[in-house]
């Protein structure tokens, strides 16, 4: 079979599983915040995660040799996943999908500061296109910003920073090890965060298969967008990326009464377009 259109399989299943991941963090909204959400999905993660290695062998590359990059790294990515939870539980799924999209342009500007690459005039560019393209998205009033648009702005940044710690890490780590490390940080930083009022909810009957799917559909969403990354080039991997936005539109409208924006829509072609030109760039640059 071909191995792009494989590789292409493998990103529609990281599409539908931040999709159910997405649902799912709405349905549990109604009774558990944001940190309790985190808590219970890292926890059964690290269920998840220990069964695995077990399973293939692989627990014993799990060391402390990078330990503190592992603590950046969750720390950017605990803070990044809040906010998308809270986001999309109070403005339209599209409008967080979109704003989530500029993760790799925040990328783009952080590398030159953490990953010793050269940051050139294109690449401004391309990151002040993209930018142009979260203003049409969230059309925000400065005199009173949405918190929904702000934390959306902000999940993407901790994304970015998630992004570029791992990029340091699988220099020398394992995924089982950035996986191993993921989930229980994440499952210590959530106990601490949601049992910091000393009240923690349990999950009703109703939330508990939720919980599941979030807890699953968070590692399988990763696995499938690694393995495609693996598979073929991003330059191939991000158009099919994007079908997560009309894609998100659709149960957005079919399940919540979210109109279809046309300007998220536009806006988020714009995003979409910027990042893919920067990787249509770097791909020319690699093959010179």
């Amino acid at each position: 079979m071909n191995q792009t259109f494989v590789a292409a399989l493998w990103m529609i299943g990281a599409i539908v599983s931040f999709t159910a991941m997405a649902v799912a963090g709405r349905a549990v909204a109604f009774e558990l915040d944001t940190f309790e959400i985190m808590m219970y999905r890292s926890l059964l993660g690290v269920i998840v995660v220990v069964i695995a290695a077990r399973a293939f062998g692989t627990l014993k590359q799990v060391t402390t040799d990078r330990f503190s990059l592992h603590l950046v790294r969750n720390m950017a990515h605990f803070f990044g996943q809040n906010c998308w939870f809270y986001a999309i539980t109070v403005i339209p799924l599209a409008q967080v999908f979109a704003l989530e999209f500029t993760s790799p342009l925040w990328v783009l500007l952080l590398a030159p500061i953490f990953l010793s690459e050269r940051l050139g005039w294109q690449k401004v560019g391309f990151a002040a296109i993209g930018f142009v393209g979260v203003l049409i998205v969230s059309r925000p009033d400065f005199s009173n910003l949405e918190p929904g648009i702000i934390f959306g702005a902000l999940a993407a940044v901790g994304f970015a920073g998630t992004a570029i710690a791992t990029k340091l890490l699988t220099r020398t780590e394992t995924i089982t090890c950035i996986m191993f490390y993921l989930t229980v940080m994440q499952a210590v930083f959530g106990v601490g965060f949601a049992g910091f009022d000393g009240d923690i909810a349990l999950p009703s009957a109703t939330s508990v298969p939720w919980l599941i799917v979030i807890g699953v559909a968070g590692l399988v969403a990763h696995f499938c967008m690694t393995t495609a990354l693996s598979l073929a080039p991003a330059s191939t991997i991000m158009p099919v990326d994007f079908i997560r936005l009309p894609a998100i539109a659709l149960i957005g409208m079919a399940f919540y009464d979210e109109p279809i924006d046309l300007w998220v829509i536009v806006g988020a072609v714009i995003i979409f377009g910027a990042n893919y030109a920067n990787v249509l760039r770097e791909a020319r640059i690699a093959k010179m």
